[in-house]
């Protein structure tokens, strides 16, 4: 059982119980709570904190946790009444109306990005977030961190609104190395990878225009282009990333200024940009007057086995044309959401503008216990644990895929997280994918990866987020059985 999940029936558990309850009557004490359900300190923590915010208990440190008052005083008159949860909702209907002038449902916009953080029911298999699972992730080196950034002098005031020097200064040589083209200037921290996604879509390209994307690409890039009123444009990708022949053609079609990439384990492909298009990739977007929105999402991610690491396009990008995106959350935390965008010259200014105006700033308790983690000796052990142990799930799944469902698996790298799987012909990856559901795997439909109609249907399959390499593999053997199901169904 999920701890999301204890913690829901915990909580109602004690609902039912403290409704019983005579105002001010203390209940039992962590310790009998945590026996008598046979559940953990955090789930009867959590618990307990569900139903203060409810107003349903208080609780008094060094004292316990007691029954708060039946009823609430009415604001206007001073009556005192019973809270109710079942109060009629108003005409909400004419909200149909006002909200009409939009281009089109929201919800349709963000339901691929609603779909990758999707927590599947207990008995499901992962094989669809982009986030590691949680035991693959640093979290006592997370806790101690966060616990030395709040005793700083200083952590709780507002930190300048481009973010903390040290930090920046830390990206900028991340990014760029020591003797790189980026300053510490020349980063501004973002709320993680999406925010610095939707600052720079929102920046660089005025609503309505084009925006070129690769073809197939993170859905979250989609949904930022379009939220932000412009129009995707696909260029299509191929096992050395960007095909630049088709690239050149698109700007000089479509008159963009922006072009959108992921140069290293390019999602969902893994494609990883060839030496010659990286050069070419710079040369186009800059004869075309354009920028080129770099999105590392995945350098942290690194297998054990992989060769050396291209740089960032932005290591190598003199002029500005690059605008360079990067996060720790994929190898770190998805609640440790602190991301840098790097640019020079105007952009930058607009880039700061919009950011500013958006969210001011990143909280500066997350700046602060991202410098304690970067600076921790055990961080690089972890980043070298967790590249072992993607090696060693990739290993695992490539063997169960070709063991299972020969001839889906294309071209991959030795990095990221994910493999992209080509569905035989006929196949609806939409089905596929609710019937993998119902057998208890969760994988991810390929037509949301696409600007437009897709050449294939695919399914991306990601090893990081199941619970260890064997959950992977049966994960792959349920997809054989229901791609077996459907394919003679």
């Amino acid at each position: 059982m999920s701890e999301r999940s204890s913690v829901t029936e915990l909580a109602d558990s004690l609902r039912r119980e403290v409704e019983r309850y005579p105002e001010g009557r203390k209940l039992p004490s962590s310790r009998a709570l945590m026996e008598r359900h046979q559940v953990s300190p955090g789930t009867v923590s959590r618990a307990i904190a569900v139903l203060s915010a409810e107003g349903l208990v208080i609780s008094r440190p060094g004292a316990g946790v007691f029954r708060a008052a039946a009823f609430t005083t009415a604001p206007a008159t001073g009556a005192r009444r019973a809270p109710s949860s079942t109060a009629r909702p108003g005409d909400l209907s004419w909200q149909e109306i006002a909200l009409s002038s939009e281009s089109g449902p929201r919800d349709l916009l963000a339901a691929p990005v609603f779909a990758t953080l999707r927590v599947p029911p207990p008995g499901v298999i992962d094989l669809n977030s982009g986030y590691p699972h949680a035991s693959l992730l640093p979290e006592r080196l997370l806790a101690a961190a966060l616990a030395r950034a709040g005793r700083r002098p200083g952590a709780w005031e507002r930190p300048p609104t481009d973010g903390l020097t040290e930090l920046r200064g830390w990206f900028a040589r991340d990014i760029g190395g020591h003797d790189g083209p980026i300053a510490t200037g020349d980063v501004l921290l973002t709320s993680g990878g999406q925010s610095g996604l939707t600052v720079a879509m929102r920046s660089l390209a005025a609503p309505g225009a084009p925006v070129l994307v690769e073809s197939p690409t993170y859905p979250g890039i989609l949904a930022v282009v379009r939220a932000a009123g412009l129009r995707p444009v696909p260029v299509p990708v191929d096992a050395d990333g960007v095909r630049t022949d088709l690239l050149a053609d698109a700007f000089e079609a479509t008159r963009a200024r922006v072009f959108v990439c992921q140069p290293l384990f390019q999602n969902p492909t893994g494609a990883v940009l060839s030496p010659e298009r990286r050069a070419e990739v710079l040369r186009i977007a800059r004869a075309a007057g354009a920028f080129v929105v770099e999105d590392d999402f995945s350098r942290l991610l690194v297998h054990a086995d992989a060769p050396a690491l291209p740089r960032p396009l932005a290591a190598d990008d003199r002029d500005g044309v690059v605008v360079h995106l990067r996060s720790l959350t994929k190898a770190a935390s998805p609640n440790l959401r602190v991301g840098a965008l790097t640019a020079r010259g105007p952009a930058l200014a607009r880039l700061r503008a919009t950011q500013v105006v958006d969210s001011f700033f990143v909280p500066r308790p997350l700046q602060e216990a991202t410098l304690e983690l970067v600076a921790d000796p055990g961080w690089a052990r972890h980043l070298r644990a967790l590249g072992t142990e993607l090696r060693n799930r990739r290993t695992a799944a490539v063997a169960a895929l070709h063991r299972e469902l020969p001839g889906v698996l294309g071209d991959y790298r030795p990095g990221g997280y994910h493999l992209w799987l080509r569905l035989p012909e006929g196949v609806d990856d939409g089905v596929l994918t609710a019937a993998a559901m119902r057998a208890g795997v969760q994988v991810t439909p390929g037509r949301p990866y696409h600007a437009a109609e897709p050449p294939a249907a695919n399914l991306r399959l990601s090893y990081a987020a199941a619970e260890n390499s064997a959950q992977v593999v049966e994960g792959i053997h349920r997809l054989r059985a229901v791609l077996d199901e459907v394919t003679t169904g």
